[in-house]
């Protein structure tokens, strides 16, 4: 579970308690605010992701991909990576490792720093500053860049999002943290209003055979 959590640490990183759009640069302002409702108008959104970790210092170099299904108006997220599962129906969390065939259970974690993919795209509606960049242009189309500083002591230093101008969805995401690590999210296709049943929001032991059930709460 460690592995799991500190792979996905940028990606899902809560926001803090602080509401920072009127102490931020207002072109900033206004592109977030024109992504944020526009992504709230889905019901469940689908993110195919590539994720990468680097530390020249460390020597670290990695790359996995997965996918990501949200609910947010209700909390419910399911993302597959690396060969794990983190489901939540917005209340209880599992954490189910594919190769163990264990499956962890938890209460829902609450606290600034929490991990909940359900916050994905909306990571910097609260506790940040931030900063319009300026646009880029790759492969014909034009990307709004961003980048986020905490208002509060966290792990990390700054955040780097860079948005399609017009189709308004966060394609890239990049966290530095404090001891070096760079975590880049690229998105690789981003899926609205996708069908499923309320089903895929939950784990059912029944349907893994064996399964190792560790209730943590």
């Amino acid at each position: 579970m460690k592995k799991l959590y500190v792979m996905m640490l940028g990606l899902f990183m809560l926001t803090g308690l602080v509401n920072a759009f009127a102490q931020s640069d207002p072109d900033a302002k206004a592109i977030l605010a024109g992504v944020s409702k526009k992504y709230r108008s889905y019901n469940v959104v689908r993110a195919d992701f590539t994720y990468t970790l680097k530390n020249p210092q460390a020597n670290l170099n990695e790359s996995q991909d997965g996918t990501l299904l949200v609910r947010s108006a209700q909390n419910k997220y399911k993302v597959e990576v690396g060969g794990q599962e983190l489901i939540s129906n917005g209340q209880v969390q599992w954490t189910y490792l594919k190769n163990d065939n264990e499956v962890q259970i938890s209460e829902i974690d609450n606290s600034s720093d929490a991990l909940n993919p359900a916050k994905i795209f909306t990571i910097y509606e609260k506790g940040f500053k931030y900063v319009y960049l300026g646009d880029t242009k790759i492969a014909g189309r034009v990307y709004q860049n961003i980048e986020l500083a905490p208002l509060q002591n966290r792990s990390f230093s700054k955040i780097k999002l860079r948005i399609d101008k017009v189709n308004k969805q966060i394609s890239n995401i990049v966290v530095n943290d404090k001891n070096g690590n760079v975590y880049t999210y690229n998105i690789k296709s981003f899926t609205p209003n996708v069908k499923v049943t309320d089903t895929t929001f939950s784990f059912d032991p029944k349907a893994h055979p064996g399964v190792d059930v560790v209730d943590l709460r």
